[in-house]
């Protein structure tokens, strides 16, 4: 399928760089009804929602993988986002081409200089898109910590921040806004971003109405933000990601749909998930391992009936999975009113709740 069906314009003034506030105050387009479009706010989800429908979240954990570091006089900007084993990770660097295996990098941040930092690295090796390896010089417990002191959170490249500088770095909340409520399980280098618009307020609404709650956990890859560089999406190889899915999630979910109750998954790292774990005949299965699987127009759901989503980026691989749940027309009609009434883009910005159309 070639990639340019899923292009689209986007005015650049229409992506957000930091959340609403509250979280619940974000815009809801609502696609539930066929041929219907409703703007609503996300405070208005237990509204459309039925008693008994599953909602199924990813309860991973955003770490600051983002460090800023220098070589020399070479300044480099790493996103660290597959682990190894417990000191060594594959990341993206920016001027990655100033750095050669067995130099040191040494991180800093906007009160920690180069000279004063107690914290580096040892570039291992340089693997092509793949990225480069990194072997930290502590031990892995210290380097939760360095992470915590030196780390930010690695946003999306359309969301611009300021490098560490004195007065500047702390300009936005990002520790915070980047971060589901709900996070438990530390892993992720990128947030699962449906989940952002989820507040108190709106679990309790959602409680009342007798919505269900089932967690799984996917650590998100840095790769989901790499831009799809082939001109057909059978070439396009998508990165490996870590989830699981326990028994007891297994078995509230299949219990759902022996029922005929909705099971509705709260963005695309949850859904990937799901349909990674079920076999042909809609039983989700419990899983423990990684995950490549790449949806595009075609597939068959076997386990969603709704799916929440933010707005996603022209020919990403989100986009065509989005496609695949609702229709390539369906989705650019929608994204087309979604621009025209000035809903706000990508990670941090407005939400939709979207109609599966195409299952098994």
């Amino acid at each position: 399928m070639q990639v340019d069906i899923f292009d689209f314009d986007l005015d650049r003034r229409l992506i957000a760089d930091k959340p609403a506030s509250p979280r619940d105050s974000s815009r809801l387009l609502d696609l539930t009804e066929d041929g219907q479009i409703h703007d609503r706010h996300f405070y208005d989800l237990p509204d459309i929602l039925h008693e008994g429908d599953v909602l199924v979240f990813n309860d991973t954990k955003v770490i600051p993988a983002r460090l800023y570091g220098q070589r020399g006089d070479a300044l480099v900007e790493v996103t660290l986002y597959h682990p190894i084993d417990g000191l060594s990770w594959m990341s993206f660097i920016k001027n990655a081409k100033r750095l050669h295996p067995g130099d040191m990098v040494t991180f800093y941040t906007d009160t920690i200089s180069p000279a004063a930092s107690d914290f580096s690295a040892e570039v291992i090796s340089k693997q092509g898109e793949e990225g480069v390896e990194l072997r930290f010089n502590c031990s892995a417990d210290a380097l939760t910590k360095h992470l915590e002191t030196y780390g930010s959170m690695p946003l999306p490249p359309y969301i611009k921040r300021d490098k560490p500088q004195p007065g500047l770095w702390n300009k936005y909340n990002d520790k915070e806004d980047y971060q589901t409520v709900y996070a438990r399980h530390e892993g992720a280098v990128a947030a699962p971003t449906a989940g952002l618009h989820f507040t108190d307020r709106v679990f309790k609404a959602l409680d009342a109405k007798g919505v269900q709650k089932v967690f799984l956990t996917l650590h998100v890859g840095a790769g989901t933000f790499l831009p799809v560089k082939v001109a057909d999406t059978k070439d396009h190889k998508m990165h490996s990601e870590f989830g699981i899915i326990t028994e007891e999630a297994c078995n509230a979910i299949n219990r759902a749909k022996q029922e005929g109750r909705r099971i509705i998954a709260v963005g695309t790292t949850s859904l990937r998930l799901l349909e990674s774990a079920a076999d042909d005949k809609g039983i989700l299965h419990p899983f423990c391992g990684e995950t490549d699987i790449f949806i595009t127009p075609g597939y068959k759901f076997k386990m969603i009936d709704l799916m929440i989503t933010n707005f996603h980026l022209p020919k990403s691989t989100l986009f065509m999975l989005i496609c695949a749940v609702a229709g390539i027309d369906r989705m650019k009609t929608a994204y087309a009113h979604a621009m025209e009434a000035g809903y706000r883009f990508y990670s941090y910005g407005d939400s939709s709740i979207i109609k599966c159309v195409n299952k098994i």
